[in-house]
C-alpha cells in the first residue's frame, strides 16, 4: 500500500466511491513493451520494404513504449526516453514507461466513476427528503419563498 493510500485511509477520505489502486490494477488486462527501434524495424518489414535498407534505428533504441490494455479494450501508452546511450537500461525504461502509462489511467477511471455517480439514480434517503419537502410545500404553500 502506498503512503498516499495510507494517508487517504487514515484521514477517513475513503468513505464514498473512489478509484483505488486495486481498481486501477484490476482494470489493466494486458501490457506490451517495445522500443521505437522495434517499431521502426517491424514497420519496415510489414510494409514489405525488405529490399530497401533499414534507416539507422540506433537512436530509436533509447525510446521505450508501454501499451496498457484496459478491461474495456481501450489502450493507453506511456513512454520513457534516455538522453545518453550509456545510461540506457531496458528494464528501467520499461518501468518508467509503464508508470507514465498508469498515470494516464487514473483520470480516465476518475471520469468514468464521476459519470457513473452523475447518472446514477439518487439514493433513497434523498428521494425521501425530497418527498417530505414537496409534502410540506403542498401543506404550507407560503413556504415557497
Amino acid at each position: 500500500m502506498s503512503d498516499i493510500e495510507k494517508d487517504i485511509q487514515a484521514a477517513g477520505a475513503d468513505k464514498a466511491p473512489r478509484v483505488t489502486p486495486d481498481d486501477l490494477k484490476a482494470n489493466i488486462v494486458g501490457e506490451h513493451y517495445f522500443t521505437a527501434a522495434d517499431g521502426a524495424t517491424a514497420a519496415h518489414v510489414l510494409n514489405g520494404a525488405n529490399d530497401i535498407p533499414l534507416p539507422d534505428v540506433k537512436p530509436l533504441e533509447l525510446l521505450t513504449f508501454c501499451v496498457l490494455i484496459l478491461r474495456n479494450g481501450f489502450t493507453v501508452t506511456g513512454e520513457s526516453a534516455c538522453a545518453s546511450p550509456e545510461n540506457f537500461n531496458a528494464e528501467i525504461g520499461r518501468k518508467i514507461a509503464r508508470e507514465n502509462a498508469v498515470q494516464k489511467v487514473w483520470p480516465l477511471m476518475g471520469y468514468a466513476l464521476k459519470e457513473k455517480l452523475f447518472t446514477a439514480p439518487p439514493p433513497r434517503a434523498v428521494i425521501a427528503d425530497a418527498a417530505r419537502a414537496i409534502a410540506r410545500l403542498k401543506k404550507y404553500p407560503d413556504l415557497k419563498d
